[in-house]
Parts: structure tokens; C-alpha cells; sequence
């Protein structure tokens, strides 16, 4: 999809219907060849029509953050929702997890005896209803605890009424160049570490789950029983510094328009500026990446700079400075912040707009 269609004003969210298809089918494809459930995490895309395609394709339920997105796609009829989550249940939170157990499978993650403890507190009589995955650090040092310490965390659940399921995590130090395949690792060996302790508890463990983008296609034995990846239905340009895709598998782009250019004059960079800030790119840049974002025709381009509504992009002398009013397509940092970003998507087919999708739950933070 190189060409913009002249209906789309910029900026824009695109979708490449066909990369976008590809790349679900090719995640689907690995996970049932590997006996694994995918449990794809839909905060990357918040879109119905996109949850759809996953389900239909395979997948055993979805993944989501909060309890407001599990209601969005529980209305759209989804019945299998893991929220992964180390979720403190107040007694508001209690009464909506009641009416999502109602219509599906609700599982939840917990971190600590206290809440685990708070949440069987506020369920009640419905406790049983929520099942519960201990959420374990398996090195990206964020939430979580160690494997050894999953045992006592099972047990407060338990006691508390809540039904225990098994463990989870996210190896999210794989975000980093040169460690997809170390994160993976240590994600197995800290699941099956965990899931032993359960068992040797007398918990029966039904769920081992694990998985990012960046580790999700490694090869090799896992103890892991489902994966949960959400960027790879569109990559980014995070994805691609990683090697973790290439350029032809990128679905999700911005469309954007040369605004200012600058010739390399008086101690100025060659540059433009296009219409697309970080109001729809978003903002991120971990100290490793090359730049804001990347452009898909233009490969050694690098978005330096960010303002709200300008993207600053530092042109390269081997290629011809577009002119004003040149739209070009832009490649975000991380997919998920764009997606959040929008109220609706353009779906796009060979150059030529084919649907429009709501992005259903965005803002849904809570």
C-alpha cells in the first residue's frame, strides 16, 4: 500500500487490510503449530472488527488491560477474556467484574496476598466466579513476583474464594536490541518455575501464559500453555529495529503531508516537516530507537523531532527533498500509543479505501 488514496485527509491512520489479514493468519498458524493457545492482547488495536478476525482465525479469547476495555469486547460477544492486570478490586470495580462473569470467562491478574485478599473481599459470594493468574517477574522488573513467592500469593487468593487458574507474564525487557531471545528464556524458566511451586502447593495449574510481540515467534520447547502478543497484527517501528518484522509486514501507518521543507543552508539539517505530531504518533522513543518514527519509502529518514501537530523529519542526501504538499506515509514508534490516539481507522486494500473502523475502546483506561 504505497499510494494514499486523494480522499484521505491528513493525518491519518491507515490500515492495510491485506498485511493486516497476513499477519493474523501467520501468528494463528505458528501458535497452533506449536499446540499453543494465542490469546492476542487487543490494547494494541482496541477495535472490534479487528478481534473478529483474530477469533475467527484461532485465537482462544483475547487479552486485555482494563476492566473497561473486557466490556467493550464483551458486548461485541466475546466470551474469553484474560485481564492482565495486577487489578485492585474496589467495591465499583467488583460490581462490573460481577456482570462481565456473567456473560464469559473473566480471568484477572494478581500480584500480592493483600490483593488478591481485597478482590475476594469485595466479590463476596461471586469470588469463585473470578478466576485468578499470578503475575510473575520474569525479569522485566515491572509487576510481578519472583516464582518463589507465587505459592503464597495462590494461597491469600484461594483463601480469599478466588478461583486460581495459574501464572502469567510479560517478558517486556525484550523491547530491547539484542534481547528478544534472552527475554524469552527467562520467560520460560520463570513460568515453569512458578507453575511448579503451584503444583507442589496443590494448585492445579490449567494456565501457563506468557508472551510479547518480540518473543512470541522464537522457536523452541516452552512450558507456556497460551501467548499473549498485541503489536504484531500491525508492527511498528520498534518492531523493526528489533528485527522482530520487516517492512512488508507493517499494516498500521500514518498518512502525512510535507508541510515546511529546508535545504542544508546556514548551518541548518536537511529536513521537512509534516503534518503528523505527536497527537497521533504519539511520543515514544526508548534511548535506543533511531528516531520518533520511520518512513516505509524512505528508509533512512528519521523523524527527529515531535511537537504536537509537526514531525521533524531529517532528510536523507541520497534522496531528492520532497516538496510541499507531498504526502507520505510514517511508521509510529509504538503502534498501540497511535491507536489510542484516534477516534476511527482508515482500512485500505491495493490503494483504495475500503472500510472505516471505530476504535471501540479507546480512552477506556479503567
Amino acid at each position: 500500500m504505497n499510494v494514499i488514496p486523494a480522499e484521505v485527509v491528513t493525518p491519518a491512520v491507515l490500515i492495510d487490510a491485506d498485511v493486516l489479514d497476513r499477519n493474523i493468519e501467520r501468528m494463528a498458524s505458528s501458535m497452533l503449530s506449536r499446540g499453543l493457545r494465542l490469546r492476542p492482547h487487543v490494547k494494541t488495536h482496541k477495535t472490534l472488527e479487528i478481534a473478529r478476525k483474530q477469533l475467527a482465525a484461532g485465537a482462544e479469547g483475547i487479552t486485555v488491560a482494563t476492566i473497561g476495555e473486557a466490556e467493550v469486547f464483551a458486548a461485541d460477544g466475546v466470551r474469553d477474556i484474560f485481564i492482565a492486570y495486577p487489578l485492585w478490586v474496589d467495591a465499583p470495580r467488583a460490581e462490573r467484574l460481577r456482570a462481565l462473569a456473567a456473560s464469559g470467562r473473566i480471568a484477572v491478574g494478581v500480584d500480592s496476598a493483600e490483593s488478591a485478599t481485597a478482590m475476594g473481599h469485595q466479590m463476596g459470594a461471586d469470588a469463585g466466579r473470578i478466576e485468578v493468574l499470578v503475575e510473575i517477574d520474569s525479569g522485566h522488573h515491572r509487576s510481578g513476583v519472583f516464582p518463589g513467592e507465587a505459592a503464597d500469593v495462590a494461597r491469600a487468593a484461594a483463601g480469599a474464594g478466588l478461583t486460581v487458574a495459574g501464572v502469567f507474564t510479560f517478558p517486556g525487557h525484550s523491547y530491547k536490541p539484542g534481547m528478544p531471545t534472552g527475554a524469552a528464556s527467562n520467560e520460560n524458566d520463570a513460568l515453569g518455575r512458578a507453575a511448579t511451586a503451584l503444583t507442589e502447593a496443590g494448585f492445579e495449574v490449567t494456565t501457563i501464559s506468557g508472551g510479547s510481540t518480540p518473543t512470541a515467534l522464537i522457536a523452541g520447547e516452552t512450558v507456556a500453555t497460551e501467548l499473549r502478543p498485541g503489536v504484531y497484527v500491525f508492527g511498528d517501528a520498534q518492531q523493526l529495529e528489533l528485527e522482530r518484522c520487516t517492512w512488508e509486514d507493517i499494516a498500521l501507518t500514518v498518512a502525512a503531508t510535507v508541510v515546511s521543507r529546508h535545504e542544508a543552508t546556514g548551518g541548518n539539517v536537511r529536513r521537512v516537516v509534516v503534518d503528523a505530531g505527536s497527537k497521533i504518533l504519539g511520543s515514544d522513543r526508548p534511548d535506543w530507537a533511531t528516531g520518533y518514527a520511520r518512513l516505509p519509502e524512505y528508509p533512512e529518514a528519521r523523524v527527529t523531532a515531535l511537537s504536537e501537530h509537526h514531525a521533524t523529519v531529517v532528510w536523507p542526501d541520497s534522496a531528492e527533498l520532497p516538496a510541499l504538499g507531498t504526502r507520505l506515509r510514517v511508521i509510529p514508534n509504538h503502534v498501540c500509543l497511535a491507536m489510542n490516539l484516534v477516534d476511527e481507522v482508515t482500512v485500505v486494500r491495493n490503494g483504495t479505501v475500503v472500510d472505516t473502523w471505530r476504535v471501540a475502546a479507546r480512552g477506556r483506561n479503567n
